[in-house]
């Protein structure tokens, strides 16, 4: 034993010194924060696309509740003839239950009773989900040509076996349009997407019907509310702050198809609804208001998206007096968002039920405005700049792009890149001119996978995140971006999504889990890390929350061979023995989640033991890793 080991002492000894100091080490300054955490860095960036409100968060089961039509028919509604009977539909446009809503669905019913019934039916978004013993709340405006006309018969059937799993009746039909609530129970029923909502009458004559509504149960019970589960996946990332009311749907193709905000508060009957950008319709169910309680639901601050006089088919409103009307409406939508009831659109907010100001810091100025070709941007930014700051000086004002003649408080950068690309360009912030404006990364995220990101994706993001951590002194606020998809075929405008759901059910990508990670171990300072020797694909951040007394230490390992850190803590008397690891990780980076395997690639928590500020510490490959350490 003593000539072995001996002989290991003279092998080292003829070891080049190179050699011998190329252990892969991680040198964490743990004293010596250099900089503070944005209290606001991770957040949510939202818009409606890949029916991600409508047949998406939104939790309205109906579709086409406004009854749109073309000359293939009224979307996704069809008759129903129970027996002998005999009816006809068609879109009425001579006059609705308001002013908004002008149409309606007419059902001219020739022949019917009580027991061939003659109605219509929807078929929901992909289906409607429904479990058992749950209670379903609906609404819809309707009017008959005689109050002969009644009841009405409003059922849930199994789209396979027929079967009815919940009914009921609706009585009190007139010559008037009004609105009728109802409820629906279901009973002992296996969870199934397989179903439809129906409506129908035993009696001939003509029924009008118009934004006819059904929700389930919704995330805090709100009405008009949100999906629970994907609410719930939300939550789990912690975000602090929501981007709304989205990117290309804030702009519309066309000027009078942006999102028009005062058209969208109040009752649904009162919102006229709109073409979306990515070829749908938006019911406008999901409006100003609905954006802010998700906000209070989430305990995030809203970062609001105003309309900045350019659309996506390349009209825009020059600066000067055309443009001032859009100015004075982004001051009535901050003054709804923060302003008392001693306000007029704070007291319309209070009439909406909400009479407590919403906190706003930052309003961001149009959406990737370097695309208007017009290049009419920086006198529109100034315009909306200094009237918004005349009445509401602390706000922070986010420009699009750059901008030459004045300096933006925050600038928004945005990236849609593959995972070597951000692997190369994880430094970007690191020399950033940190007496420049602000950065909010407002869109961004590694596309690779489809409808959602695979394990590569996950480790770019990760790679990425890092970055924006040991910068979050300049990147106040980043947001990654699609965040939804409905996989539901013909669900996807745009690859690759964060959450996948269908009608049913939803899963979290790997891209989701890192974006947990990240959101879930996040310290209130910088500390200085130092990473030697540990090749060119594993990257690292450091946060600490001095209050706390915790150290949170992330290590992505991009590469397929582990990685062993020799880790360094300077500046530490004493640890904390127990330590925990949180790890994610993929065999391939092709690993990945989907609706039918949406655990597949999970964090994996580990309790490990630490000897002391100095210890070593192996990394998987292929893994994205939180080290969370108590000294």
């Amino acid at each position: 034993m003593r000539k072995l080991y001996f002989s290991l002492i003279l092998l080292l000894a003829s070891l080049p010194l190179s050699l011998v100091a190329q252990a892969p080490s991680l040198a964490i300054q743990v004293d010596h924060p250099t900089a503070k955490v944005s209290p606001m860095l991770y957040g949510l960036m939202t818009e409606e696309i890949n029916y991600s409100y409508d047949g998406g968060i939104y939790a309205e089961m109906v579709r086409n509740r406004m009854m749109t039509d073309d000359w293939s028919g009224v979307h996704y509604w069809y008759l129903v003839e129970q027996g002998n009977a005999e009816c006809k539909m068609s879109i009425d446009h001579s006059g609705g239950p308001s002013k908004e809503l002008t149409r309606g669905l007419k059902i001219e019913i020739a022949k019917a009773d009580a027991r061939n019934q003659a109605g219509v039916l929807n078929e929901g978004w992909w289906g409607m989900a429904l479990r058992p013993s749950t209670t379903y709340k609906g609404s819809f405006w309707a009017k008959a040509d005689s109050a002969a006309m009644g009841p009405l018969t409003v059922t849930l059937v199994s789209n396979n076996s027929g079967k009815v799993v919940a009914s009921t009746t609706v009585n009190g039909l007139t010559a008037e349009w009004k609105q009728f609530n109802y409820a629906l129970t279901t009973g002992v029923i296996e969870p199934s997407a397989d179903n439809h909502l129906k409506i129908t009458v035993g009696h001939a004559g003509t029924l009008w019907l118009e934004l006819v509504s059904l929700f389930p149960p919704t995330y805090h019970d709100r009405p008009n509310g949100n999906r629970m589960d994907l609410m719930e996946k939300l939550a789990a990332m912690h975000p602090k702050f929501l981007r709304f009311p989205g990117g290309n749907y804030l702009e519309g193709n066309h000027i009078a198809e942006r999102f028009n905000w005062k058209q969208t508060v109040g009752p649904m009957v009162s919102r006229p609804t709109h073409i979306g950008p990515w070829g749908y319709h938006s019911s406008d169910g999901m409006g100003l208001q609905e954006f802010l309680n998700w906000c209070e639901d989430l305990q995030m601050e809203p970062v609001l998206a105003v309309y900045a006089g350019y659309s996506l088919s390349q009209e825009h409103v020059n600066p000067g007096p055309d443009l001032e009307p859009y100015v004075q409406d982004a001051l009535d939508e901050i003054e709804y968002v923060t302003g008392g009831l001693d306000t007029k659109w704070g007291k319309v907010r209070a009439e909406n039920g909400h009479p407590e100001p919403f906190k706003l810091t930052y309003v961001e100025i149009g959406n990737e405005d370097n695309f208007d070709k017009s290049k009419s941007y920086e006198g529109r930014y100034e315009q909306f700049y200094k009237a918004i700051k005349a009445k509401y000086p602390a706000l922070q004002l986010i420009a699009t792009m750059p901008i030459k003649n004045m300096r933006p408080d925050v600038v928004d950068d945005h990236y849609y890149v593959r995972r070597q690309q951000f692997f190369a360009d994880q430094t970007h912030y690191d020399k950033t001119d940190r007496t420049g404006p602000k950065i909010f990364v407002g869109e961004w995220a590694t596309r690779e996978g489809a409808p959602t990101p695979n394990f590569g994706s996950a480790l770019g993001d990760a790679a990425w995140m890092t970055g924006l951590e040991r910068n979050s002194d300049i990147v106040v606020m980043a947001a990654y971006a699609p965040l939804l998809v409905n996989v539901n075929p013909g669900g996807m405008q745009w690859e690759t999504d964060l959450i996948g759901y269908d009608t049913l059910t939803s899963y979290g990508s790997p891209s989701y889990w890192a974006q947990v990670l990240f959101g879930s171990y996040l310290g209130t300072e910088v500390v200085p890390a130092t990473l030697t020797n540990a090749g060119p694909r594993v990257f690292t951040s450091v946060t600490r929350d001095e209050k706390q007394r915790k150290l949170f230490v992330k290590v992505v390992n991009a590469s397929s061979d582990e990685a062993a850190l020799n880790i360094a803590l300077n500046g530490v008397a004493t640890m904390k023995r127990d330590a925990t690891l949180i790890t994610l990780s993929g065999k391939t980076p092709n690993a990945t989640n989907s609706i039918t395997h949406p655990d597949a690639v999970v964090p994996v928590e580990h309790k490990i033991a630490v000897t002391g500020p100095n210890f070593k510490q192996s990394f998987a490959p292929y893994s994205i890793n939180v080290l969370k350490l108590s000294y």
